[in-house]
């Protein structure tokens, strides 16, 4: 059924019910008047509701189970859950400028900014720059009771960017006594290690009125490159397969063989570059020695005509890959309240947190059209290589190099985040509840990149000459004089230290984020009554200005140094937003309805950037018997673009394509004839047509809204014949239209060459060609409302809690069955999409199951987590290439943690745990440190030991 027929089903399902309500109330049985059950307030709902059913899907983890573990902080626990996807984790943040040390929470894996976090139900100030996404790092995890994850129809009840759901993070209210816990772990067969350190305290005042609590929290661990793990050490390389028989027929059609076009060879790597300096000549590839003399290359055994080779001199980039940052974090938290009435309690919150995050990456490097040049007269030259440049007449020679003597690029991330709640909540009678209460958050990222290479300071530096009386020196005259230091580049660790200093520089750039929050709601859990019962009700308006701001480095932004040139970016926007939501009991004590109630939200805001946005949402909660409960959502939301994808400038970047115009890249005489109509000869030998080009990404004012609908139906039963059972069944659907998307480079160039009316100009005119060579220059992407994501599984959660063995088990099993997660990359081709389910990263089945015990003072738990089977390539790409690779996929992965501990009488705790008993390895040759990868366990066995003390 699709979403629309079934938003249809659901509507008139909800006025049938309505209408039945009206016109029928004799045959509704009013409910008793037994003593009322407790309200109280769910997520997914701001309507006080007697008893903890959600009338949402609703997964709530334990602040307990996630804070006793042996991961560095919330959010590494929390990527386990199989509705998390693992895109920014401390394994895989340090892939992007300004990343390291994140730790972002991406609902369905599509797209952190579609995922809304919250703390107690209140926004929260983002952690990076143009974004609303929220560090978890940030989050104080002395006082955590819970995390709940809805993720049915939450933008009608929180805001925008709730479109897959909310995570929010409740916090203990009124904290008593001291506590102190310290933790330290380490790793098996690797140098990993870290350390958790928290500290709390709170006791009431004014004679049990006001209660005041601060807490602090210290933790950290030390980064791990791949070379100090036995299982990452080894350097793998894809290369092309020497027994693959693909072949083109005489309609330019690829013809498969069924053998692998690629294979995976161990101590493999590229050739074409050296960290002693290589280049190629007639045919041959030189490199250079210790002494600086040149010799033959070792390309031991070659594949294809790209540059892997493996058993040979290759350069090994597993020496420039961290699987884990350094990261270290202080949390500093302080909360009051107090009761001014017997009905209205004010309160305050405070935090500041620092956390520093580092990440290793690879030196500067220069292969190609960037290959550095020597000049005949270099004073360094050795005579071996000057006497191989007369014998071909060059004057000029081009290196290609990996100058790992120069330094490894080094980012430091200091990020400071404060936070400041004040506020009031109570009764305005005996009906009406209220809360108000004002926000201020403000982060600010201080960004140092090292190492970062000035180009005219180094290519000063390489041309090194011997002056008149007999000295090595610059050949530039002014650099000269301004203290330029010759360096010799031929040969490993060549580069002098002073030849650093003089074309190294420091960078440095910051950026800041502020939000205002200011909101006033009036809840009412009987507003009035009908003969099914209490009709309840909410409603309010709320106000947010976001602000950020990011400057980078001035002498980088001119494009004058190795990083990227990042230009400077502010924005900012407010929106002004009311809402309501009732929730009407339409039958109750009737055969097979114990209760059914429809529920509804709405929510106007009111944008700067974009005007008006509306999200609304329905839903129908059927308990049949007290024991069976059915539930169904349908909601519609619109999300606002963030000031990123906005105001973001059009910084440099680079894009690893093929160009289709390339002559082994014809595929169609459409193709052919449009690379023709743009100057492309159909038998012009393009140079590098798989490259990397330089390109502009940034930005969009002229962005609209996306939009979204999505809808749950499920049940949950709780038979009271088993005591502690409990089951959750939850379909879902998500649709998101209009999404907000970087066209690919890939896609511009093949979109510019694949009309069949010709060259598409909108997409050729982001292309930039040389234009004597025509080969590819420079491509611009920026981000519009072109693409749509689709989405939908199922989430089930069982749990059992039961007394067994002279003690108490409990048990729960949470997993999620992904039937589909579609990318259109154009939405006005629906027939063009990649289907993401099962493919790695999104596994189709994923699930944790817990069992935890408790015997006197003495407790124990086990949890194992499962990954199903993935592919490595999606179904797209199969059916046009159905053997790419000797490696199509990865198993299933099963990581089982054990933990036990005792509770002394004195109040002290302590407790042991290992995680990754069992020592599984990551699948494949993979690191576990990209966004498909990073939901593997990358550390390998861990040992950790924790004590406590509290009174």
């Amino acid at each position: 059924m699709s979403v629309r027929s079934s938003s249809v089903a659901l509507g008139r399902l909800s006025m049938v019910a309505v209408a039945v309500a009206a016109v029928s109330p004799v045959a509704v049985l009013a409910q008793t008047t037994e003593a009322a059950p407790e309200r109280i307030q769910v997520t997914g709902s701001r309507i006080l509701r007697e008893g903890a059913i959600a009338p949402s899907p609703v997964t709530v983890i334990s602040g307990r189970d996630l804070v006793e573990t042996g991961a560095m902080n919330i959010g590494e626990v929390l990527k386990e859950l199989p509705s998390l996807a693992a895109t920014y984790t401390l394994a895989n943040a340090g892939r992007s400028i300004g990343t390291a040390g994140l730790s972002l929470l991406d609902l369905r894996g599509m797209g952190a900014s579609r995922t809304l976090v919250l703390v107690d139900g209140r926004r929260h100030v983002s952690s990076s720059a143009g974004s609303a996404s929220v560090d978890t790092n940030s989050i104080p995890t002395a006082w955590l009771d819970s995390v709940e994850i809805i993720t049915g129809g939450a933008s009608a009840v929180y805001g925008a960017d709730a479109v897959t759901g909310v995570v929010n993070f409740r916090l203990k209210k009124d904290i008593q006594g001291f506590e102190m816990v310290l933790s330290k772990g380490f790793a098996d067969d690797n140098p990993y290690e870290n350390h958790k350190a928290l500290l709390s305290f709170g006791t009431d005042f004014a004679g049990g009125r006001g209660n005041f609590a601060v807490a602090a929290e210290f933790s950290g661990q030390d980064g791990m490159n791949a070379t100090e793990r036995s299982k990452t050490r080894t350097p793998y390389m894809s290369v092309a397969n020497p027994l693959d028989g693909d072949y083109r027929d005489s309609n330019g059609v690829f013809i498969h063989d069924g053998i692998p076009d690629r294979i995976t060879v161990a101590n493999a790597g590229w050739y074409d570059s050296s960290t002693a300096g290589n280049f190629f000549l007639n045919g041959d590839w030189y490199i250079f020695n210790q002494d600086g003399s040149v010799r033959l290359q070792d390309l031991g055994t070659t594949y294809g005509n790209i540059e892997h080779c493996s058993n040979c001199e290759f350069l090994n980039l597993r020496e420039y890959q961290d699987l884990q940052p350094g990261f270290n974090r202080q949390n500093l938290n302080m909360k009051a309240n107090f009761d001014l009435t017997d009905s209205i309690n004010l309160f305050a919150e405070g935090k500041y947190v620092r956390s520093k995050g580092s990440s290793e990456g690879q030196p500067s490097f220069f292969e190609y059209g960037s290959a550095i040049q020597i000049k005949r007269d270099n004073a360094f030259l050795d005579e071996s290589t000057a006497a191989l440049m007369d014998a071909n007449n060059l004057q000029t020679l081009r290196i290609h190099r990996f100058q790992k003597d120069a330094g490894r690029r080094f980012e430091q991330n200091t990020r400071t985040t404060s936070r400041f709640v004040v506020g009031a909540q109570g009764e305005l009678s005996a009906d009406w509840g209220f809360e108000a209460y004002v926000t201020h958050g403000e982060t600010k990222l201080e960004q140092v990149n090292h190492n970062n290479l000035m180009r005219t300071n180094f290519a000063q530096s390489v041309d090194a000459i011997v002056d008149a009386n007999g000295n090595i020196v610059c050949r530039d005259v002014v650099a000269r004089a301004n203290g330029c230091v010759p360096t010799s580049l031929f040969g490993d660790n060549a580069i002098n230290q002073g030849a650093r200093d003089w074309f190294n520089t420091t960078s440095y750039s910051h950026s800041t984020i502020r939000q205002q929050v200011a909101n006033a709601s009036v809840n009412n859990s009987a507003i009035f009554e009908l003969p099914a019962g209490n009709v309840g009700f909410s409603a309010g308006v709320e106000y947010r200005n976001e602000e950020s701001e990011s400057v980078p480095d001035r002498f980088a932004a001119t494009g004058a140094t190795f990083l990227n040139s990042l230009q400077y970016m502010r924005g900012e926007f407010d929106v002004k937003e009311a809402f309501t939501e009732i929730s009407i009991p339409l039958l109750a004590d009737l055969p097979l309805v114990q209760d059914l109630t429809f529920d509804a939200a709405v929510r106007y805001a009111d944008y700067s950037t974009i005007g008006d946005a509306t999200s609304w949402k329905t839903g129908l909660d059927w308990n049949i018997n007290g024991e069976f409960r059915i539930r169904a959502t349908y909601s519609e939301a619109l999300r606002a673009p963030n000031i990123g994808e906005l105001f973001g400038p059009q910084n440099q970047t680079f894009f690893r394509v093929t160009d289709p115009c390339a002559t082994t890249e014809r595929q169609s005489q459409i193709r052919v004839n449009n690379c023709a109509a743009i100057g492309i000869a159909p038998d012009l030998q393009l140079n590098n047509p798989a490259a990397t080009v330089e390109g502009l990404s940034g930005g969009n004012p002229d962005l609209l809204a996306e939009k979204s609908n999505s809808y749950t139906v499920g049940f949950v039963l709780q038979p009271e014949a088993i005591r502690g059972f409990s089951l959750t069944v939850d379909y879902w659907s998500i649709e998101i239209d209009d999404a907000i998307a970087a066209i690919s480079a890939q896609n511009i160039l093949n979109r510019c060459v694949d009309s069949a009316s010709g060259p598409n100009m909108q997409f050729c005119n982001l292309v930039q060609r040389n234009p004597e060579t025509k080969g590819l220059q420079l491509i611009t992407s920026v981000v519009q409302n072109v693409a749509s994501q689709t989405a939908s599984g199922v989430d089930f959660e069982f749990g059992y809690d039961f007394d067994a063995l002279n003690g108490r088990f409990n048990t729960k099993l949470i997993g999620t069955w992904l039937e589909s997660r579609k990318t259109y990359s154009f939405q006005d081709f629906p027939s063009e999409y990649i289907e993401n389910a099962g493919v790695a990263g999104d596994a189709t089945w994923q699930a944790n199951l817990s069992v935890n015990y408790r015997y006197d003072a003495w407790t124990a738990g086990v949890k194992t987590r499962y990954i199903d089977a993935v592919s490595l390539y999606t179904s797209q790409s199969l059916a046009l290439n159905p053997d790419p690779s000797d490696i199509m996929s990865y198993g299933s992965y099963f990581v089982t943690d054990i933990r036990v501990g005792y509770d002394f009488a004195s109040g002290v705790k302590l407790a042991v745990g290992m995680d990754n008993v069992f020592n599984r390895n990551l699948p494949g040759v993979s690191t576990g440190t990209t966004v498909e990868t990073g939901l593997y366990n990358n550390i390998g066995r861990f040992y950790y030991t924790s004590l406590s003390y509290a009174f």
